[in-house]
């Protein structure tokens, strides 16, 4: 297989995570329905800067999609391209009714544009490494397989974008948008994973235990993903006064507070029992010290007002955590020829 495969393997990845990054900052901001329509913004490739190029102008070019804000009221879409009258043809123009959301921001619109736009860039490098292991198919069926998934993945959860923005950003689509990309991330790894010497022993406790841990870790992201819709409902009614954004909070906040101490103690021991009989799993180092800046994150968020950038960093580890444990588990079963290893050459 092309060593060029490997590299774009490991850009994605990075890539990847930077969606995830400019998600949590989008949801942190407060940014989400920054542009109204998908894939497009406010019907533009590259959407305006300011509110006065939505409002209507006579004897002016406008092209199929592009949207104009009437009256601070409603958002009307050109249903062709035409030039404008002196006066405003409603014919020309049907009503954006997906939601009722009527605004601009353009602090807001140029987040979620550059939300959208990483998203995009990091679905160049998985359509190439895409295009060369079907060149190989005939020698790496399985790596064609896994690299089709992850594009048939990128193209699924740009839909689930746009479902998103269409809803209003409707709380279980939210969820169902972050469950994808831990996805993406996992098949990427599975990738990756197939090129790597793994000089591990085998155990299976390690290997149980392993296993417990993602799934841990994936109910705690669940949660987590509600108890921020909670918060983000709190920022609606109260504002901005972070002090009371926790007041009132439901069953499910301490459920999650709760859960991590069970999180801690599972990858403990899984820490302990690599220390203790030398099994080779070196990234269990990493998960620690992850999940110790989670449980200060989330400490910080509790205590102390949500600090700046502690709820996208909060959420960012726990997706790092993820990657880091699947990846351990793609490692043991390399090692025990329970998926297959290509060779670079």
């Amino acid at each position: 297989m092309n060593k060029r495969f490997n590299q774009l393997t490991k850009i994605s990845l990075v890539l990847i995570y930077l969606v995830i990054i400019a998600g949590a900052i989008v949801r942190m901001t407060g940014s989400g329905m920054g542009c109204p329509d998908w894939p497009k913004c406010f019907g533009y490739y590259i959407p305006p800067t300011e509110e006065s190029q939505l409002i209507f102008k006579s004897f002016h070019n406008y092209n199929k999609g592009e949207m104009i804000l009437l009256n601070s009221e409603n958002f009307y879409t050109a249903i062709k391209d035409f030039k404008s009258e002196e006066l405003i043809n409603l014919s020309n123009w049907n009503l954006f009714q997906k939601h009722d959301y009527v605004a601009y921001d353009p602090v807001h619109t140029w987040i979620e544009y550059l939300n959208r736009l990483i998203g995009a860039l990091a679905g160049i490098p998985i359509l190439l490494f895409t295009l060369i292991s079907i060149y190989y198919w005939k020698d790496y069926k399985y790596l064609s397989i896994i690299s089709i998934l992850t594009v048939l993945g990128m193209g699924f959860q740009a839909w689930l974008g746009k479902t998103v923005v269409d809803s209003n950003l409707a709380p279980y689509k939210i969820t169902i948008h972050m469950l994808m990309a831990l996805v993406i991330v996992g098949l990427i790894l599975l990738l990756i994973v197939q090129t790597k010497k793994a000089n591990i022993l085998e155990n299976k406790l390690f290997k149980n235990l392993i296993i417990i841990s993602i799934l841990l870790t994936l109910v705690q992201v669940v949660i987590g993903t509600q108890v921020r819709e909670f918060v983000d409902e709190q920022v609606k009614l109260i504002g901005y006064d972070k002090s009371n954004w926790l007041t009132g909070v439901p069953l499910k906040f301490y459920v999650h507070r709760s859960f991590s101490i069970v999180v801690l103690l599972v990858n403990l021991y899984l820490f302990y029992l690599n220390k203790k009989l030398s099994l080779g799993f070196n990234k269990i180092n990493y998960v620690m010290f992850f999940i110790g800046v989670e449980i200060i994150t989330g400490i910080l968020m509790y205590y102390f007002d949500f600090p700046v950038l502690s709820q996208p960093i909060h959420l960012v580890i726990a997706t790092i955590i993820f990657g880091l444990q699947f990846y351990i588990l793609l490692e043991y079963l390399i090692r025990n020829k329970l998926i297959r290893k290509i060779d670079i050459k």
